[in-house]
């Protein structure tokens, strides 16, 4: 038993924020922000756009794409380090708001890689006969996390959500690897709130996102090759077979060393960081669904998809469209 994708959704909020705009508030300009990372601009949410709202739109999109209804959804898992509360998941404000009754639904969290963590549970409940149709959503509003002071973080991230509806099938394509390394953890953190209560007489307050990038940076350009070569070993595929090597859209920098320890050519490398931003978890499946809508995925091409972020996490995912 495989998996297939057979539709793919995408929201963004409307908010354009380009990088003109964040020199008026923090010490940046758009040429030291671009060559750095290849980012002009992101969307950013406002007080009434949460992950929540983004992921069911992107669910909706998804499954017209498929063209499947609500009701034939087996399992509902939502990707995100910024959901909009502790609880209810996410993933049950999908489930109630598109009408997908018949699914469960649960978040996951791991961060830039929560996507290709999602997707390969799914995978997983498919290969064990459980289910047979999924929704996997990746959505995260990160900008609620930043410190907008920081400008070694507010200038990378930007809001969004993707979403992908999935298939179990007797034939494809389909090889994954997952890793952690929780001993730097405080490479990339962010406390979610202190520890103080009634007990302490101080009130629970947020944390911000903070994050050693040059530790990032070496992090992803070593695993990240690694986990492809793995997933290409498994499978016993050649890396000339891959038409496309889809990104967490984090830095083109990145990319560059990436392609280079592969010795794939750039044009292999697709992005959308540059509109974007780093949207986290939803960056691998936004950048598909943009794929998928502009014509550049056909049926049988063989991509990866592949991620890395807080925990330390990483994976990767050879799948056939």
């Amino acid at each position: 038993m495989t998996t297939k994708i057979i539709g793919t959704g995408s929201a963004v909020p409307k908010q354009v924020i380009t990088n003109d705009d964040l020199a008026k508030i923090v010490d940046t300009n758009d040429e030291w922000i671009r060559t750095r990372t290849g980012i002009q601009e992101r969307r950013i949410a406002d007080s009434d756009t949460g992950t929540s709202y983004l992921s069911i739109q992107a669910a909706k999109k998804a499954l017209e794409s498929a063209g499947i209804s609500p009701q034939e959804l087996d399992v509902i898992v939502l990707a995100t380090s910024s959901p909009d509360h502790c609880f209810p998941s996410g993933a049950c404000e999908v489930q109630e708001a598109i009408g997908a009754t018949k699914a469960i639904a649960f978040d996951i969290s791991a961060a830039c890689s929560g996507f290709i963590y999602a997707l390969n549970t799914v995978y997983s409940f498919f290969q064990s006969g459980i289910y047979k149709t999924g929704l996997v959503i990746g959505a995260d509003t990160l900008s609620k996390l930043i410190d907008w002071d920081d400008r070694n973080t507010c200038v990378l991230f930007g809001d969004g959500a993707g979403a992908v509806v999935v298939r179990a099938e007797e034939t494809g394509v389909f090889h994954m690897t997952l890793g952690s390394d929780g001993s730097r953890g405080n490479v990339l953190k962010c406390p979610c709130r202190t520890t103080d209560n009634f007990l302490t007489q101080q009130k629970p307050t947020l944390g911000f996102m903070s994050m050693d990038g040059q530790e990032v940076f070496r992090f992803a350009v070593k695993k990240v090759p690694e986990a492809i070569n793995k997933v290409l070993k498994e499978s016993q595929t050649d890396i000339s077979e891959i038409k496309y090597f889809v990104l967490h859209q984090a830095n083109y920098r990145i990319f560059e060393s990436i392609a280079k320890r592969l010795k794939v050519p750039m044009e292999k490398f697709p992005t959308n960081l540059e509109w974007y931003g780093n949207t986290s978890g939803a960056s691998i499946p936004l950048l598909l669904d943009e794929m998928n809508q502009d014509g550049k995925l056909i049926r049988g091409d063989k991509i990866v998809l592949a991620g890395f972020g807080a925990g330390l996490t990483w994976g990767a995912t050879l799948l056939e469209w």
